[in-house]
């Protein structure tokens, strides 16, 4: 449905060095680096960071990162903490969403709400 997200970072060198940690362990890499924006993707770039230009204050976004196992939302989790991120939520089955929805939830250098997610069940 979307082809590319982009944040506006208040430190685009922070973000960026947060991102560049994180996103590796989601399949996620950096792409393009244009200077005053950055675009992240597995093939492509379809999620951006740039600096903050337009607009004032601020409005919490939330993303969520599809992870291709559990234990990559772990090691997502902890690139994020171990780069400062406040922990808003750590790994865990959200069974509200569905009995399979293993996610956690960190804040970027912004204060977005980050997510890294996966659907898979837990093999018997």
């Amino acid at each position: 449905m979307l082809d590319h997200l982009s944040l506006q970072c208040s430190n685009l060198e922070a973000s960026a060095v947060f991102y560049s940690a994180v996103l590796p362990h989601v399949g996620v890499t950096l792409l393009v680096d244009f200077g005053g924006a950055m675009g992240y993707g597995g093939t492509r770039p379809d999620f951006w960071i740039g600096e903050h230009r337009t607009g004032e204050g601020f409005r919490e976004s939330h993303v969520a990162f599809t992870a291709e196992s559990r234990e990559a939302v772990h090691s997502f989790f902890e690139a994020a903490v171990a780069q400062g991120a406040e922990i808003l939520y750590t790994p865990r089955v959200w069974p509200e969403y569905h009995p399979d929805y293993y996610a956690a939830f960190v804040r970027d250098p912004d204060g977005n709400n980050i997510e890294a997610v996966c659907h898979q069940a837990v093999a018997d």
